[in-house]
C-alpha cells in the first residue's frame, strides 16, 4: 500500500515511465526475510520456527511416560531390524549389473524352447548360431558379444596348479561390458585363439607377485593338455554381477577346435551359449524383435519337432528372473524378493498398530494439553506437528536398537539360503545409512499419523469442560480392530510356519522309488573313477561302489530325444548314464529283464533300461513290461536294445515334478560322481579315511562328499529358508503383538483400579477380577484366530500347496495346538499383571476419595 502512495506521488512529480522505475527499485528494496510470505506447503505438517519447542515436548513426554515409550521403542524397534534387512536385499538388488556404463542399454538374447506340444520353457542360454545371425542380419545393433559356458578346469603354471571357474568370451567382450583391465589391451586381449585374461585374484594364486602378461598356461584337460597365453589381468569381478569366472579365454580357441562338429553351430544347441547385445538409445525395440522372430522362422525349419524363439531381455531383469532356465549365474527369484518385502510391512504396521492403540488409549490424558494448547492460540496444524514429531522421535530412538538387531540378524538371515550368501552382501555404507534414516522417518510418521490427526481434532472447550466423551474412547472400536488385526498376523504367521514346515518334512520323507540312506556321492573333477574305487573297496566301510553321472532328485537334469517304431513320434526323455552297479546301491526295483551287462569302457553304447512311463507312452508292453525286452529305441541318434524295465521313481523333486519318461543309459566310467554305500559305526574316522584316500589321487581339489539324504535336504533350501522367514517373523509378530498388549493391559489396570479396589471390597475374588479383567482381550484374541485359522488353511490350499505334486494334509490339529499355545502365553501375561494389581490393598488405593 505504501508503495503504491509513493508510486502516485512520483508519477506527478517526475512522470509515469520514472515512476515505474522507482517502484521497481522499491519493490527489489523490500526484499526481507521477514517481509517474504512463506509458501503455505511449508506449514502444512510442522511449523519449522516450533521444532525445537516440539522436540522438547516430546522429549518430556517420551520420559513421562517411560513404559509407553518403552514398550513403542522396543516394538518399532523390532520390526524396523526386518525393515533394515528388507532395505538391504531390495539395494543389493538393484545393484545388480549397475556398474557397466551402458547397463541400461544392454540387453541379453534369449530362447524360448518348445518341444512337440509340450509346454514353452525360457532359457537364458541360445546357440552360437544364433549369435552369429544376430551379428549379420540384426540392424541397428551397436555392439554384440558372445560368452560360452565349459570352460572351467584345472590350471598349471610351473610347478603350481589351482581350480579356477572359466568362460569362453568373444573378443568384443569388453567393448560391452565394464569390467576394467589391470594390464594388456582390452580390445585385443580375446582376439587371437588360445589368449586368456585373468582376474587379479586368479592371476595372484598362480604367478604371485610376477608380473603374468605374457606368460604360458597349461590347462589340463582328459584329451590333452593345452597351453594358453595370458594377453590381459583384469579387475575382480564385482560382487553384484550376474556374470561371474576366474578367467576368460578367446571363444575363436572354441572354433577353431569344433570346426569339424556339426553339432556346436546348430540351431538346436541352445544350452552353453550366451548372446548379448547393446542398442542405442531411441531404438524401437519393436523392429529388433521383428527381426528376430524372421531369423526363428526360418532356422526353426533346419531342425524337427522344436520350435525356438530368439527374445530380448533387459539385464536390469537378470538378477531377478526366476523363471529363467540355464541362467548364468545366481539368481534371486522375485517371489523371494516379495515375500521378505511383504512380510517385513506386515510387520511393521504391527508395531505401527501398538503405537496408534497405546496412543488413543492415554487419550484422557493427553487431551487435556491439546486443549490448554488449543485455547492458548495453538493451530490444529501445530497440533498435528507435534505428534507426527514426537511419532518420529521415538522411530529414531527405535532405529539406534533395530540397528544393533539388524547386525546379529544379518549373518543369520545370510545362511538361511545359499542364494542369500552369494547374492547378498548387506554392507553398511552411507547411502544403506541413509536409507535406514529415511525409513525410520517414514515408519515414525505413518505410526504417528492417525493419533495426531485424532488429537487434532479434539474440541478444546468441549475436552476442557467435559472430559466423558474422551473417556468413551476406551470402548472405541478402533482399538479392538487394531489388537485383532495384530493377532490375526500372528497367528497367521504361526499357522503358516506349522503347515509350510509339515509340508516340508513330508517332502523329505517322500518315497522316491529307490534308497538313498547312507549313500555318500563323491564328485571325482573328471579323475579316473577306477583309482579312486580301488582306493574305497579296500574300506570295510565301504559295501558297494558305484558311478553316475548325476545325481537325480536334486532338480537336475540331463534331456535327450527317444523314438520308437515310427520316425515321427518322438518323445522327450531325461535320462542318466550309470555303471552296472547303480541298480544294485540305490535299490531301483527292476520289473522285467535285468541289469546292464558288463562292458569294455571303449565298446559302443548298445543297451538302455526304461521306466513305466517309456512303456506307456509308447505302448508297449504296458500290462506286462517283459514284452518291451527285446525291442529297439533310437536315443539321441543311437539305435539300442531295452534290456530292462525299472519301476517309476522321481527324477526330478518331489515337490513339483510329475514322474515323466526317463532312461539309464550305460557307462563304465563316466566321470560325474562316485557313489559309495557306507555303514560305520564312527562316522568322523570312516569320512577321514576317504579323505585321505581322495588324496592320493587329487591334491588340487578339496574332496566334495555328501550323503545323499542330505543333498536331497539341499536341494529344497529355498523351500525351507523360507519356512524359517516365515517362522521367524511369526515370533517377532508375537513379540511385537504381546508387548502392545502388555501395554494396553497396564493402561486398563491403570485406569480401573479405584474400581478393582472397590469390587474387592465388596467381595469380589482375585479370580473374578482378574476374569473380568481379561475376558475382554481373550475374546478379542478368540475373534482373530477365528479369521486367522480358515484364512491360512484356504490360502495354502489354494495358492501354495495347490502347485506341488505331492502334499501333506493341513495340520489342522498341529495348527490349533500352536494358536492355543499362543493364547496362552497371552493369557498368563493379562493374568499375571492384572492378579498383581487385583492384590492391592484397596484401602491404600481409595484412601483419597
Amino acid at each position: 500500500g505504501d508503495l503504491n502512495e509513493y508510486f502516485d506521488r512520483n508519477v506527478k512529480k517526475v512522470g509515469i515511465k520514472k515512476a515505474r522505475f522507482i517502484y521497481v527499485l522499491d519493490v527489489l528494496k523490500f526484499f526481507r526475510s521477514y517481509t517474504i510470505r512463506k509458501p503455505e506447503f511449508l506449514n502444512l505438517f510442522i511449523q519449522w520456527n516450533m521444532l525445537g519447542s516440539y522436540i522438547k515436548i516430546s522429549g518430556r513426554s517420551i520420559l513421562r511416560n517411560r513404559l509407553f515409550s518403552s514398550i513403542n521403542i522396543i516394538g518399532l524397534a523390532i520390526s524396523m531390524a526386518v525393515g533394515l534387512v528388507m532395505i538391504g536385499l531390495l539395494h543389493d538388488i538393484k545393484q545388480y549389473d549397475k556398474f557397466h556404463t551402458n547397463h541400461d542399454r544392454i540387453y541379453r538374447v534369449i530362447s524360448h524352447y518348445k518341444y512337440l506340444n509340450e509346454d514353452a520353457n525360457k532359457f537364458g542360454s541360445t546357440s552360437l548360431r544364433a549369435s552369429e545371425i544376430v551379428q549379420e542380419s540384426v540392424p541397428g545393433l551397436e555392439e554384440v558379444t558372445v560368452l560360452h559356458r565349459e570352460f572351467a578346469g584345472d590350471f598349471k603354471y610351473d610347478q603350481k596348479t589351482i581350480p579356477l571357474s572359466g568362460l569362453w568370451a568373444a573378443g568384443t567382450f569388453f567393448s560391452l561390458f565394464t569390467f576394467p583391465m589391470i594390464s594388456g589391451d582390452p580390445l585385443t586381449a580375446l582376439k587371437d585363439p588360445y589368449s586368456l585374461v585373468l582376474t587379479e585374484t586368479a592371476a595372484r594364486k598362480l604367478f604371485g607377485d610376477i608380473d603374468p602378461l605374457g606368460k604360458v598356461l597349461t590347462r589340463i584337460e582328459n584329451t590333452g593338455d593345452k597351453e594358453y597365453t595370458v594377453t590381459g589381468v583384469m579387475k575382480d569381478v564385482p560382487v553384484f554381477s550376474h556374470i561371474r569366472f576366474d578367467v576368460l579365454a578367446s571363444l575363436s580357441t572354441r572354433t577353431l577346435e569344433q570346426k569339424d562338429n556339426p553339432h556346436e553351430m546348430s540351431w538346436g544347441n541352445i544350452w552353453n551359449a550366451y548372446v548379448y547385445a547393446v542398442i542405442p538409445h531411441g531404438t524401437d525395440l519393436e523392429k529388433i524383435q521383428n527381426a528376430l522372430n524372421k531369423i526363428s522362422e526360418k532356422e526353426d525349419a533346419t531342425i524337427k519337432n522344436t520350435t525356438i524363439r530368439l527374445m530380448l531381455q533387459p539385464m536390469s531383469d537378470i538378477a531377478m528372473d526366476e523363471d529363467m532356465n540355464n541362467s548364468i549365474g545366481p539368481v534371486m527369484g522375485k517371489s523371494n524378493v516379495w515375500m521378505v518385502g511383504v512380510l517385513s510391512i506386515i510387520i511393521i504396521l504391527s508395531a505401527c498398530f501398538n503405537y496408534t492403540n497405546l496412543s488413543i488409549a492415554r487419550s484422557l490424558r493427553r487431551s487435556r494439553e491439546v486443549g490448554i494448547r488449543k485455547v492458548v492460540g495453538a493451530l490444529r496444524t501445530h497440533v498435528l506437528s507435534q505428534f507426527i514429531v514426537e511419532a518420529v522421535i521415538i522411530a529414531l530412538c527405535a532405529l539406534v536398537f533395530s540397528f544393533v538387531i539388524f547386525v546379529f540378524l544379518k549373518p543369520y538371515f545370510l545362511t538361511l539360503n545359499s542364494q542369500y550368501s552369494d547374492m547378498l552382501a548387506l554392507d553398511l555404507t552411507p547411502r544403506i545409512i541413509l536409507y535406514f534414516i529415511l525409513f525410520a522417518i517414514i515408519v515414525g510418521t505413518f505410526a504417528g499419523f492417525f493419533p495426531a490427526v485424532f488429537f487434532s481434532r479434539l474440541n478444546a472447550i468441549q475436552v476442557l469442560k467435559n472430559i466423558s466423551p474422551v473417556r468413551g474412547l476406551r470402548h472405541v472400536s478402533i482399538r479392538k480392530v487394531l489388537i485383532v488385526a495384530q493377532f490375526t498376523i500372528s497367528l497367521m504367521f504361526i499357522a503358516a510356519t506349522i503347515i509350510g514346515y509339515k509340508h516340508y518334512k513330508n517332502v523329505l520323507a517322500f518315497d522316491l522309488g529307490f534308497e538313498t540312506e547312507n549313500i555318500l556321492n563323491i564328485r571325482l573333477y573328471e579323475n579316473n573313477a577306477e583309482l579312486l574305487k580301488k582306493e574305497l573297496s579296500e574300506m570295510p566301510e565301504i559295501k558297494g561302489i558305484s558311478t553316475s553321472d548325476m545325481i537325480t532328485s536334486l532338480g537336475n537334469y540331463f534331456g535327450t530325444n527317444m523314438k520308437f517304431t515310427d520316425p515321427s513320434d518322438s518323445v522327450f526323455v531325461n535320462f542318466s548314464t550309470i555303471d552296472e552297479h547303480y541298480l544294485p546301491i540305490h535299490g531301483h526295483k527292476l520289473l522285467a529283464g535285468g541289469n546292464f551287462n558288463t562292458r569294455n569302457e571303449n565298446a559302443a553304447e548298445s543297451e538302455v533300461i526304461i521306466n513305466e512311463k517309456v512303456l506307456q507312452r509308447f505302448n508297449i508292453g504296458e500290462q506286462d513290461p517283459s514284452k518291451a525286452l527285446g525291442e529297439f529305441v533310437t536315443v539321441n541318434r543311437k539305435k539300442m536294445q531295452i534290456v530292462g524295465v525299472v519301476k517309476d521313481f522321481q527324477y526330478g523333486k518331489s515337490i513339483d515334478n510329475k514322474v515323466k519318461e526317463f532312461v539309464f543309459r550305460y557307462s563304465p566310467n563316466t566321470g560325474g560322481y562316485l557313489n559309495a554305500k557306507v555303514i560305520s559305526p564312527d562316522w568322523p574316522a570312516t569320512l577321514s579315511k576317504i579323505e585321505t584316500a581322495w588324496k592320493k589321487i587329487d591334491d588340487v581339489h578339496p574332496l566334495d562328499a555328501t550323503f545323499y539324504n542330505d543333498q536331497i535336504e539341499k536341494s529344497y533350501s529355498d523351500f525351507s529358508s523360507r519356512i524359517k522367514v516365515i517362522g521367524t517373523l511369526s515370533f517377532l509378530a508375537i513379540c511385537i503383538a504381546s508387548i502392545g498388549l502388555l501395554g494396553m493391559v497396564v493402561f486398563t489396570t491403570e485406569t480401573r483400579l479405584k474400581e478393582i479396589s472397590i469390587r474387592k471390597v465388596l467381595g469380589a475374588t482375585e479370580g473374578n477380577l482378574v476374569l473380568m479383567l481379561s475376558k475382554g482381550f481373550l475374546l478379542l484374541m478368540g475373534v482373530a484366530a477365528l479369521i486367522a485359522l480358515p484364512t491360512t488353511h484356504f490360502f495354502f490350499a489354494r495358492y501354495v500347496l495347490d502347485e506341488y505334486v505331492e502334499q501333506a494334509p493341513i495340520a489342522i490339529r498341529e495348527v490349533s495346538l500352536g494358536v492355543a499355545f499362543v493364547i496362552a502365553i497371552a493369557f498368563l501375561m493379562i493374568s499375571t499383571h492384572t492378579l498383581k494389581v487385583a492384590r492391592a490393598n484397596p484401602a491404600e488405593v481409595l484412601k483419597n476419595e
